[in-house]
C-alpha cells in the first residue's frame, strides 16, 4: 500500500492507508540523511504492507461550502472493509445534507479511491525516490519520540501526488503526519488547496485518523472538507517480516 493524497472534483484529500509498526527499530544515535531515511521508509512500508491482510473501519465525510450561489453542507458515514492487496468495499451507512455534494464529491471520492488501488496507480504514487524529490528539513524530539521532517517535491504533475512536508517516526520509519497541496490542481474551479493528514496507532499498525483540507473556489467562496476515521478493527495480519537492520547512520 502506498502513501498518497488524492485530490478530486471540488476538493478531495483521500489517503490510501500506509501502515506503521511500533518498536521495530531503535532510534539512531546520529540522525540519518534524507536518502537514508527514505530508503528505510520504503523498506518498512513494504514490510508493513505485507503484514496487514485486512481491516474494517468507519469514516465520516464532511464538506462545508460557503459562497456563490449559497452555502451548502453534507455528511456521509461509510463503513470500509479492506482486503490485501488491493480491495476495498464501501457500505454507505447514512447521508445527510446537500445531494449535489454527496453525488458529485463524496461518491466520486469513493470511486477514485478504488481506482487508486490499481497496481499501476500505486506504482506511480508510491512515496519513494522514483516519484518524489526529498530534502531534509529537520530532526526534532516530540512527546511521542524523535521524528525526521522531510520536504517532498513530486517529479511529475500527477493529481495523485502532492508537495509539502512529511513527518517520519525515527524509530519505525513511518510517516505520522502530512501537510501539503496537490501536485496538480484537480479542478479549474478550485485553487489554493491545503491538505493535512494525521495518523494514529491501531494495535500494531498506524492508520489514518484525520484528513482535512480547505480550498478557495474561483467563483468566490471557501470549501472545507474532512474525513474522520474511527472504529478500526484489524481482522487479519501475518507476523511482520523485518529486515535485518536499519541503513547505517551518517558519519
Amino acid at each position: 500500500m502506498n502513501w498518497l493524497i488524492h485530490p478530486g472534483v471540488l476538493l478531495l484529500a483521500v489517503a490510501i492507508p500506509c501502515l506503521r509498526q511500533s518498536g521495530a527499530v531503535e532510534t539512531p544515535s546520529v540522525p540519518l540523511n534524507a536518502e537514508q531515511v527514505v530508503n528505510n521508509l520504503v523498506q518498512k512500508n513494504l514490510e508493513r504492507a505485507q503484514a496487514l491482510m485486512s481491516y474494517e473501519g468507519t469514516r465520516i465525510y464532511r464538506l462545508d461550502y460557503h459562497g456563490f450561489p449559497g452555502a451548502r453542507s453534507a455528511e456521509m458515514v461509510v463503513d470500509v472493509k479492506y482486503q490485501s492487496p488491493a480491495s476495498k468495499e464501501f457500505t454507505i451507512r447514512s447521508e445527510t445534507g446537500s445531494k449535489l455534494l454527496i453525488e458529485r464529491v463524496f461518491n466520486k471520492l469513493l470511486q477514485s479511491e478504488k481506482e487508486a488501488l490499481a497496481e499501476e496507480n500505486q506504482r506511480r504514487t508510491a512515496l519513494n525516490s522514483d516519484n518524489y524529490l526529498f530534502t531534509m528539513a529537520g530532526y526534532e524530539t516530540t512527546p511521542a519520540g524523535p521524528v525526521y521532517i522531510l520536504l517532498v517535491e513530486p517529479r511529475a504533475k500527477n493529481k495523485f501526488l502532492y508537495r509539502g512536508r512529511i513527518w517520519v517516526d525515527a524509530n519505525d520509519f513511518a510517516v505520522t503526519r502530512i501537510e501539503g497541496e496537490p501536485a496538480k490542481n484537480p479542478s479549474f474551479w478550485t485553487k489554493d488547496t491545503k491538505i493535512e493528514q494525521i495518523y494514529a496507532k491501531v494495535g500494531d499498525f498506524w492508520l489514518p485518523a484525520l484528513n482535512r483540507s480547505a480550498s478557495t473556489i474561483r467563483l468566490g467562496g471557501r470549501a472545507s472538507f474532512s474525513i474522520e476515521y474511527k472504529d478500526y478493527q484489524i481482522t487479519a495480519a501475518t507476523p511482520l517480516i523485518k529486515s535485518s537492520r536499519t541503513i547505517a547512520v551518517r558519519h
